[in-house]
């Protein structure tokens, strides 16, 4: 057979094209593209997994990404508020003493029990711990009694001297409640000893500065009193054995002194003193209309200039809303609205270092969803049909309901999904 009888034959057929024979070149250019055409058909059908026969192929193409699985957690939502880090408020100081002040100390001094706040007239006002407040003098009272010529020593108070003609030293009576009478004849002089919470304060303080020889009780008795002249000795006070009212200023603990209100040589006044606590907090001006979180003993994070984050808790709120400085605006109220004062306290004071001040951030709980599924966030796909999916490591996509995001995780749920199935990240 010739080549010219092949050609006859392909050309005589039911699909013959009435070509010259050196039109052949074209007609195998087009067989061979369709034959292309159909094996890279039967390629796609094959890899979606259309084609029939035995072992379905994945059900869709592999997919570029990471795969994570899915994790039972617990998911807190953090807010941040703004504060401001310091010592608190300082309040003035109930500086009772009379006359010039002579003395005042730094700001920024701490002053514990026994220490000096400041002197007047050169005496020293003392800082003692405790919660009631300094209103009287505390020692021996002394009284004259009956018509006679006797009368009451000024001394017989504090043991330094005898009235004339007694036969012992009123400041060495015994620790009686008891008046205890001296002097002779017609007229005698009575010694009271003075009872009351704020002797049993005092007497508690002398004697944690070192001063004993008496009962701590509520009775201030003659004993109390040699301890006091002992005291006010190495003060370099008159040894008189009675405490001035304006001699000692009570506080709860150790003090940081703030910024005097008056100069030396200016009159005692008011606010002659400030003082705030030794332990640094942190204040938040919160917003009246969202501070249920404020609850005194609520656990914080503060977060400090330097980006260190240290423990804190709420230990109190204000009751009393402020309007934002500045006045109100549109509508009766500027952006922000009123603002409460929260105060937190951090336990741990070495964790601030040597920061004094600053502004800080706060971070507290918002929203909490314990023992939850959850995936990252970048595994959330959008499905055509609406609403969140995940798709599974054999490329399948199933429907989740989303709940909290925090951290850069979400909450999913859904019947289709269970701790430990692995999902992909897209690229």
């Amino acid at each position: 057979m010739t080549v010219a009888d092949t050609v006859t034959r392909i050309d005589d057929g039911p699909e013959a094209v009435s070509e010259p024979p050196r039109g052949g070149r074209g007609r195998r250019t087009a067989l061979i593209a369709l034959a292309v055409f159909v094996v890279a058909a039967v390629a796609v059908v094959g890899a979606l997994g259309l084609g029939g026969g035995g072992d379905e192929g994945p059900s869709a193409p592999p997919r570029a990404g990471s795969l994570v699985p899915v994790t039972r957690a617990t998911l807190t939502e953090r807010t941040q508020v703004d504060g401001q880090l310091g010592y608190g408020a300082e309040i003035p100081l109930p500086v009772k003493a009379t006359g010039t002040v002579t003395g005042l100390p730094e700001a920024g001094t701490t002053v514990k029990r026994g220490d000096t706040l400041l002197r007047v007239d050169d005496r020293p006002v003392v800082l003692l711990y405790g919660s009631l407040p300094m209103y009287r003098d505390l020692g021996l009272t002394t009284a004259a009694s009956g018509t006679g010529a006797g009368t009451a020593s000024g001394e017989a108070a504090s043991g330094a001297g005898k009235p004339d003609g007694g036969t012992g030293d009123a400041a060495a009576a015994g620790p009686s409640a008891s008046p205890a009478p001296t002097g002779t004849g017609a007229g005698a002089a009575t010694v009271t000893e003075l009872k009351g919470m704020d002797v049993l304060q005092f007497e508690t303080n002398l004697a944690a500065l070192g001063y004993t020889g008496f009962t701590v009780d509520e009775t201030f008795t003659a004993k109390t009193a040699d301890a006091v002249e002992r005291w006010q000795k190495s003060l370099g006070m008159p040894e008189t054995g009675t405490v001035g009212i304006g001699d000692v200023i009570y506080s709860a603990g150790k003090v940081r002194i703030g910024r005097p209100g008056v100069r030396l040589g200016e009159a005692v006044a008011e606010n002659a003193l400030t003082y705030t606590g030794t332990a640094r907090k942190v204040v938040v001006d919160a917003s009246a209309a969202d501070a249920s979180w404020a609850v005194r003993g609520t656990a914080v994070r503060v977060r400090l200039p330097d980006d260190r984050t240290v423990r804190g808790e709420v230990a109190s709120v204000g009751r009393q809303a402020s309007a934002p400085e500045g006045g109100s605006g549109e509508g009766g109220a500027q952006q922000g609205g009123a603002t409460v004062p929260v105060t937190v306290t951090i336990k741990d004071q070495k964790s601030v270092g040597r920061l004094e001040s600053g502004p800080v951030t706060v971070e507290y709980v918002g929203r909490e969803a314990r023992d939850v599924l959850t995936v990252p966030v970048a595994a959330l796909v959008a499905l055509a049909e609406g609403g969140h999916g995940l798709e599974t490591a054999d490329g399948r996509f199933v429907a989740v309901r989303t709940g909290l995001f925090a951290d850069g995780k979400v909450e999913v749920s859904g019947p289709a999904v269970r701790a430990g199935l692995k999902v992909r990240i897209p690229e």
